[in-house]
């Protein structure tokens, strides 16, 4: 019986990521099937018929990947589909909801690599403030960092309850510590850079969320990294090419979305193919994506 390798694109919305389908098709998928409109409460019995219907020593050559954009949904969709597995029937699993996980990774990795090269800082105590916190990209950007021992703070921009919602959320989730402020105003945002030495800008493509004049009165900032490639960009200064460039009338060097991107496309490919290669089933979500990332970054 030839044994391809089979996968199981799962999405909670109406189509699935054709950009994911490509990326799965280019590192070596032999079929990708499409599931649309997938509830949390039908993964299981997905998951169950992906593998059952296979022996189980073919469970290396199966792959289930959530896909959305919703990184706490995607994260219950991998423990349901955990949860379902019944050895030695096995499956391999991933989600990486609107390229978040994945991007994410790329973020921190980048990040890390600018400030341990021209600083020679790592994250561990380093205080991060994190624009956009309550998207896939902040949200996850925030945990990677805070579980690497950074003090995290999610930055709100129409008060604080969401982003307090979203810390009390990681710290039930993955037990990180993270503060939660509002950021609406430029006053609210000098008091939060005041001490910041790290900006992760994750907010919704072509908004600006930190101007020059906002970089300037920041004196303790090492390095800011925007994810958005849309003009105007999330920070004023920081080009989409950037990768430890300082940032003009600024003390931070800049970590660009293009940049993020180069190593998110080679973090998401290489996640893909290491399913494919995989001597047992896995399981891989944001940090395995940091993981990867981390060695793919170039040097500076």
């Amino acid at each position: 019986m030839a044994q391809k390798n089979i996968l199981h694109m799962l999405t909670p919305h109406k189509h699935v990521s054709p950009f994911d389908v490509n990326m799965a098709a280019d590192a070596g998928y032999d079929v990708i099937v499409p599931y649309e409109n997938v509830t949390l409460d039908e993964v299981a019995d997905l998951v169950q018929d992906a593998i059952f219907s296979r022996p189980p020593h073919f469970g290396v050559s199966t792959g289930i990947f959530f896909g959305g954009d919703d990184a706490v949904l995607a994260l219950d969709m991998i423990d349901a589909a955990k949860a379902a597995l019944v050895p030695p029937f096995g499956t391999n699993i991933f989600a990486d909801p609107a390229g978040s996980f994945t991007t994410a990774a790329a973020m921190v990795a980048c990040v890390e690599r600018v400030i341990r090269e021209k600083h020679g800082r790592e994250l561990a105590g380093t205080r991060i403030a994190v624009f956009g916190a309550t998207g896939v990209v902040g949200y996850c950007s925030a945990v990677i960092a805070a579980l690497e021992g950074a003090h995290v703070t999610l930055v709100g921009h129409n008060g604080v309850a969401r982003v307090q919602a979203r810390a009390d959320e990681m710290k039930a989730r993955f037990g990180v510590d993270v503060a939660a402020v509002n950021g609406a105003t430029d006053a609210e945002k000098a008091a939060v850079l005041a001490e910041t030495e790290i900006v992760f800008a994750a907010a919704k493509a072509g908004v600006r969320v930190l101007t020059a004049e906002n970089l300037g009165a920041a004196p303790k900032l090492l390095a800011a990294a925007d994810v958005n490639a849309v003009p105007p960009s999330g920070i004023e200064g920081v080009d989409v090419f950037d990768l430890g460039k300082p940032i003009a009338g600024s003390s931070a060097l800049g970590v660009g979305a293009l940049a993020i991107g180069n190593v998110k496309y080679q973090t998401e490919s290489g996640l893909f193919r290491r399913m494919i290669e995989a001597e047992s089933v896995l399981a891989l979500d944001f940090r395995d994506a940091f993981t990867l990332a981390r060695t793919l970054v170039p040097e500076l």
